[in-house]
């Protein structure tokens, strides 16, 4: 039996009285309070330290709770009460899932699996329900709990208000993101800086980059930030259509220009009128369309097939493409007029190979987003599996890397996501590169990344800290830590 009151799980030699006292407690969830009148004279003087017992334990900032075999609430202190909303009376006596009411009290339950394994866990990353309906990340760590001789009575959980935690690093992605595009890498930051005014002109904009690396996410943000955002954005995938149908799709066609067109069809560039068209993969298309094409960006006219009227449309055109164009030019493959008249202002998008700092952010932001549109509560990635995704060349790119987290999200119930929730390719990287994951601390993935932002950055600790998103004297006093060489500035 336990003495609810102090939170100890101790069997008190009192009198009958005493003890169907102390169970009438225990049914009506009520704490049991300790009088000098109970106390038997073989423990006068323990008193003192019970209370002291239960004010240590009240002052720990980390919530702190007991459960019996049964898994009801022995004890509960005062931070248990701050982050649940619970009050101690409230708690004590009741099933610890109910008043937790965390996504994985049904089946996954840390305490339980202590309990069952006499393994302890740690800083297991969870939600739990407070009492007013607030949903409250926390972390939590769990242990047996034991009497003098040894015997499982049942279990201890120790919990942490995540909240500020997670309000802060809401903040540091906002600092790094624009539009929908999130990056803390110094080539993407200097797109960042000169988007805004990208966007108000009327210029046409070449991107350039690898699939995958985001090239329609930022030509979306130029139109958003653009003062045509009210106007329509027209995607066209170059590569997609068939050189047959490309022409037809981008300019339009009367009634009777082929066979099967019974009426007008009006094209892309049409229906851009006073927007923004998105030519994707535009090194994709023939000669033969290059001219016409040509001839719009300059002009700004054009005729419909089987049509003899011109029409003049107000398009500002944005282009894309994952090939080199001057390559493709002096290769014979692109006209060089049609280039430079793409080329007004151009914006190369690094691989994600080239700037993993942006792996967690992009891992968090996926997180977040299926969080929402598959209804969980995944609250990030575990040590174990953001290494892994720190060690992969990523050849897909930011589209690989979403593709990934999704795939977890169909394994992962909840908590985080563990290693062999990610796809085989990426776990059977673990095996081959184990060396650089086996056994890797939090300390040796910092000093990797540090070491990386430095070489980046030529040494340079200013800039470093800049991309890392902290101060100098914190990169200089983590250097030190983690005897890292940087050159002075």
């Amino acid at each position: 039996m336990s003495l609810k009151g102090n939170g100890l799980p101790w069997n008190p030699p009192w009198p009958k009285r005493e003890r169907r006292c102390l169970a009438r407690c225990t049914r009506q969830a009520k704490p049991f309070v300790v009088s000098k009148d109970m106390v038997p004279e073989n423990l006068t003087g323990k008193e003192p330290v019970l209370e002291e017992m239960r004010m240590i334990l009240d002052s720990i900032a980390d919530g702190v709770f007991t459960v019996d075999a049964d898994f009801r609430i022995t004890s509960f202190n005062r931070a248990a009460e701050e982050i649940t909303g619970v009050p101690a009376g409230e708690a004590l006596g009741r099933p610890c899932c109910e008043v937790f009411r965390a996504e994985i009290c049904e089946g996954d339950c840390s305490l339980k699996e202590t309990v069952r394994t006499g393994k302890p866990v740690v800083n297991r990353a969870v939600y739990i329900l407070r009492s007013d309906g607030r949903r409250v990340p926390i972390s939590v760590s769990t242990s047996t709990l034991r009497d003098a001789q040894g015997n499982l009575v049942g279990g201890v959980e120790t919990f942490r208000d995540l909240t500020l935690v997670e309000t802060l690093r809401k903040e540091v992605q906002k600092s790094f993101s624009l539009e929908d595009m999130i990056s803390r890498n110094p080539r993407m930051r200097e797109i960042f800086d000169v988007l805004p005014d990208v966007a108000m002109s009327d210029s046409t904009v070449l991107i350039e980059g690898e699939s995958g690396t985001g090239k329609e996410l930022l030509a979306k943000a130029i139109h958003h930030l653009s003062s045509r955002s009210r106007k329509p954005m027209v995607t066209v995938n170059c590569a997609a259509i068939p050189d047959a149908l490309l022409e037809s799709e981008l300019f339009g066609y009367r009634a009777g220009a082929f066979t099967d067109a019974k009426r007008d069809k009006p094209g892309r560039f049409a229906l851009a009128d006073s927007g923004t068209i998105f030519l994707d993969e535009i090194g994709d298309i023939t000669p033969a369309l290059q001219v016409r094409l040509l001839r719009v960006m300059q002009e700004r006219t054009f005729e419909p097939l089987g049509g003899t009227k011109t029409l003049r449309v107000d398009v500002r055109v944005i282009a894309a493409t994952n090939k080199d164009l001057k390559q493709l030019v002096a290769a014979g493959q692109f006209r060089e007029d049609l280039y430079y008249r793409m080329e007004v202002f151009k914006l190369l998008l690094p691989p994600l190979r080239e700037r993993r700092e942006d792996i967690p952010l992009l891992a968090e932001h996926f997180v977040n987003r299926f969080n929402h549109l598959k209804g969980k509560d995944i609250v990030g990635l575990s040590h174990e599996a953001l290494a892994v995704l720190m060690e992969h060349d990523w050849p897909g790119n930011i589209r690989e890397l979403e593709n990934a987290i999704e795939h977890a999200f169909v394994l992962c119930r909840g908590g985080l996501i563990e290693l062999h929730h990610l796809p085989q390719r990426l776990r059977e990287l673990s095996g081959v590169k184990g060396s650089f994951l086996t056994g890797l601390t939090l300390a040796e993935l910092e000093a990797r990344v540090i070491a990386e932002a430095l070489a980046r950055n030529k040494g340079k600790k200013t800039a470093a800290a800049r991309e890392l998103g902290i101060n100098k004297t914190t990169l200089w006093r983590k250097m030190k830590r983690l005897r890292l060489d940087g050159s002075e500035e």
